[in-house]
């Protein structure tokens, strides 16, 4: 059987964030495992876009997608490493006891995790960033200078088991550093 990899995420999660991640796993030999907060319908993801009459970006709706584990159930045993799209779903998940509990058992047993765009926000508020390097979409920045990162404006920024990217167009370098993490 394939190692699996985790990927959180929830209503608002970005759709090339979760899904490229996704299929490279696949691609990669892994299977991947959608974790939300709930299994009982399938997530709505989002698409973020950018228009030259917008301060900031845009966002419309995305696939659905099932989710194939609550969080709560996660084991992370069960698991190779850990991936957090962004999007708007981790300014919520960042408050949910469990999304923190398994951030921390990936860190703390020392598995790569990857986040982008708004996931470090998870990572911040789960408090594994002090003293490490983390990217993110601009917009985050205080939070991960807040938790005590240094932030840098690259596309797959690694820091011991973490590599994190600023959006959806870094994916090619965020999930090619992280399937050097995953060996």
């Amino acid at each position: 059987m394939a190692d699996k990899v985790l990927i959180i995420t929830g209503d608002g999660g970005e759709t090339l964030e979760v899904l490229y991640p996704y299929e490279r796993m696949r691609e990669a030999g892994y299977e991947p495992v959608v974790a939300a907060l709930h299994t009982d319908r399938k997530i709505q993801l989002v698409v973020h876009d950018f228009s030259d009459d917008f301060d900031t970006y845009t966002e419309k709706l995305g696939h659905t997608w099932p989710a194939d584990i609550a969080i709560k159930d996660v084991n992370v045993g069960d698991y190779a490493g850990l991936i957090i799209p962004g999007g708007r779903a981790p300014e919520y998940l960042r408050l949910d006891k469990d999304v923190l509990r398994v951030v921390r058992e990936f860190n703390e047993a020392g598995k790569p995790i990857a986040a982008t765009c708004h996931g470090p926000m998870i990572l911040a508020q789960a408090g594994i960033l002090e003293g490490r390097s983390c990217a993110g979409f601009g917009m985050i920045s205080p939070d991960v200078t807040g938790a005590g990162a240094t932030y840098e404006d690259g596309d797959s920024v690694v820091s011991d088991n973490l590599v994190t990217a600023r959006a959806w167009n870094d994916n090619g370098p965020w999930m090619g550093a992280f399937l050097k993490l995953l060996g």
